[in-house]
C-alpha cells in the first residue's frame, strides 16, 4: 500500500534543509524556522572542525539561512564575526536564492587548551570583537553591512541586538547545533552533525505598537525587554524562549511539529519550504582572473614545483595553474 505523502502544513512536510516562513495572526509575529541535516554535515565534515569549533559555525551559518532566505532580491547575504579567542574568524553566506557556503579560521592548540581548562563556550571562542551582516544586491549597488560587538553574549542575543539597532524590530533569534552518534547501514559508528533555529518578529499593523525603549545607555533601561508592555510581543517572546536546543536539531520534531507545540493556542500558520543547498561559488575562471592580476614577482613566488595550487577555503577544492597560461600585470 502506497504511502500518503504529507501535504502543506502537516508534520514533517517541509523536511532537512529546507527553510519555513510562518505567520501566527494572533500575536502579530512572523518569522522562519529550519533544521539543517545533510547540508550542515557535509560542510562540517569537510574540514573536520573540533567539536567545539563545528558547533559554533553551525549556529552562524543557521543565523545566515534564517535571514538570507528573506531577502527579496538577488545578491548575497554574509555573517562574519571577527574576534581575539581562538576561533578568530566565521564566515557563512546565502546567496540567493538558495546556495550556502561557510568556514571557520582558529588555532588549533588555543582550542584544544581552552576545552582542556573548560573555556570552550561559543563567546570564550570567539572573544572580543565584532560581527558583521553585510548585504551586497550586486556590482551596481552599494552593499549595507551592519557591526555589532562580540560583548560576550550568544550570537543569539548579539543577532537581536542588529535588528533592534538596524530595523527596529522586536525580534528573537533560537539557534542550535547537536552532533549525533548512530550506526550505519553496516554497522560501523557515525556521527553526523545537525542545526536548526527559529527567528521571529513583531510586525503589527500599528506601527506605534512596535515603539522600543533607547538602547542601553539612552533612557538607562537595562531590563531585558524590547517593548513598553505589549502584550502580544510579551506572549510571544517567552513562548519563543522555551524553545530547547534539542528540539531545533531532533529529527523526530520536525519544524512544522515545533511550530504547533510552540503557537497552536494562537493559530499558527506554515508556508511553503524554501530548499537550501551547500554551493559553493568559486570557479577556476574566478580564481585565474584573480591571478593575472598579478605581478611577475608575485606569480614567482606562488610558483611550486611548475605550479601554482589555489585552494578554496570554502569547499576544500583545489585549483592548478601553469605560470604560462596567466598574464603578468
Amino acid at each position: 500500500m502506497a504511502m500518503k505523502q504529507a501535504e502543506l502544513g502537516e508534520f514533517g512536510f517541509a523536511g532537512d534543509d529546507r527553510v519555513v516562513p510562518f505567520q501566527v495572526e494572533g500575536l502579530d509575529v512572523r518569522g522562519r524556522a529550519v533544521q539543517l541535516g545533510p547540508l550542515i554535515n557535509t560542510i562540517l565534515d569537510r574540514h573536520a572542525y573540533p567539536a567545539p569549533v563545528a558547533r559554533l559555525l553551525a549556529e552562524a551559518i543557521v543565523l545566515t539561512v534564517l535571514i538570507g532566505t528573506s531577502l527579496k532580491f538577488e545578491g548575497k547575504f554574509t555573517v562574519q564575526t571577527k574576534g581575539n579567542g581562538p576561533v578568530d574568524l566565521l564566515v557563512a553566506d546565502f546567496s540567493s536564492p538558495e546556495s550556502v557556503r561557510a568556514y571557520a579560521r582558529f588555532d588549533e592548540q588555543a582550542v584544544a587548551d581552552a576545552v582542556a581548562e573548560g573555556r570552550a563556550s561559543p563567546e570564550q571562542l570567539l572573544g572580543d570583537g565584532v560581527l558583521a551582516f553585510t548585504i551586497d544586491q550586486g556590482s551596481y549597488m552599494q552593499p549595507y553591512q551592519g557591526i555589532v560587538p562580540l560583548d560576550g553574549t550568544s550570537l543569539e542575543d548579539i543577532a537581536g541586538v542588529y535588528f533592534r539597532q538596524s530595523e527596529q524590530i522586536p525580534t528573537r533569534v533560537r539557534l542550535g547545533a547537536a552532533e549525533l552518534f548512530d550506526r550505519d547501514e553496516n554497522g560501523k559508528p557515525r556521527r553526523t552533525w545537525r542545526a536548526g533555529g527559529l527567528i521571529a518578529q513583531f510586525l503589527p499593523e500599528a506601527p506605534e505598537r512596535m515603539r522600543q525603549p533607547d538602547l542601553h545607555g539612552g533612557d538607562g533601561d537595562d531590563r531585558d525587554t524590547d517593548l513598553h508592555g505589549d502584550d502580544a510581543w510579551d506572549e510571544a517572546r517567552m513562548l519563543v524562549e522555551t524553545i530547547d536546543a534539542d528540539e531545533l536539531t531532533d529529527p523526530q520534531v520536525g519544524i512544522e511539529r515545533l511550530l504547533f507545540r510552540l503557537f497552536h493556542e494562537r493559530g499558527v500558520r506554515a508556508y511553503e519550504p524554501q530548499a537550501v543547498h551547500d554551493r559553493c561559488s568559486c570557479s577556476r575562471e574566478r580564481l585565474k582572473g584573480v591571478l593575472q592580476g598579478f605581478n611577475a614577482e608575485e606569480i614567482e613566488a606562488s610558483t611550486e614545483d611548475g605550479k601554482i595550487t589555489v585552494s578554496c577555503e570554502f569547499c576544500s577544492t583545489n585549483y592548478e595553474f601553469s605560470p604560462d597560461e596567466l598574464t603578468a600585470v
